[in-house]
């Protein structure tokens, strides 16, 4: 069965129970590379400058996926965002493979690469879509005081008063808010990186 051509509501429920996977045989992960398959390659090749290294960096991410197909969780976010996820830590794992290594280049292709540790608008991008994903995993009301608090700043205080209750249940709804988005986070495959 071609899944690009499953429409989403068939192929969430199909992916749930288990008769049919994202990366299950090789027309699916076709289907898949045709889908999503350009735009990771824009992607690494911004991010590593060399179209040799983005095509490997592809490739590598389509493997790895296939690898933990097992892992993929529809009800946690789209399969796009975990693409993207798998390759953020392909695109990091070439970029500190180079840094271990010395460049032998000349004409300027050192001052071409790019430091991908610090690339903070495409990790800026990226953890908006990984959040956005985590947010859907978390009840409303967690997902609620998580916003008010986290993005809007607001005290616990002011969020407490305004849904009429004591501040100890707002600290505890952000407190198990958060551990509910890390789980969701660490499953779309995003792993905190230290520079």
């Amino acid at each position: 069965r071609n899944l690009a051509a499953a429409p989403d509501s068939q192929r969430g429920s199909d992916a749930i129970d288990g008769r049919d996977r994202p990366l299950a045989d090789d027309d699916a992960v076709r289907a898949l590379y045709r889908a999503h398959g350009d735009e990771l390659y824009r992607f690494a090749l911004r991010s590593l400058a060399d179209r040799g290294a983005a095509e490997e960096a592809v490739q590598e991410t389509f493997v790895r996926a296939w690898r933990a197909a097992d892992r993929f969780d529809e009800t946690l976010g789209s399969l796009r965002t975990w693409l993207f996820a798998i390759l953020r830590n392909v695109v990091i794992d070439v970029g500190r493979r180079r840094a271990s290594r010395p460049v032998f280049a000349s004409g300027g292709m050192v001052d071409d690469y790019v430091d991908i540790a610090n690339d903070d608008a495409i990790d800026r991008l990226l953890m908006a879509w990984q959040i956005e994903a985590a947010l859907r995993c978390v009840s409303a009301e967690h997902r609620f005081v998580l916003v008010e608090v986290h993005t809007k700043g607001r005290s616990y205080d002011e969020v407490a008063c305004e849904l009429g209750v004591p501040v100890g249940t707002v600290k505890s709804r952000v407190y198990y808010g958060i551990r509910a988005m890390r789980l969701a986070l660490e499953e779309l495959g995003y792993t905190h990186v230290d520079a």
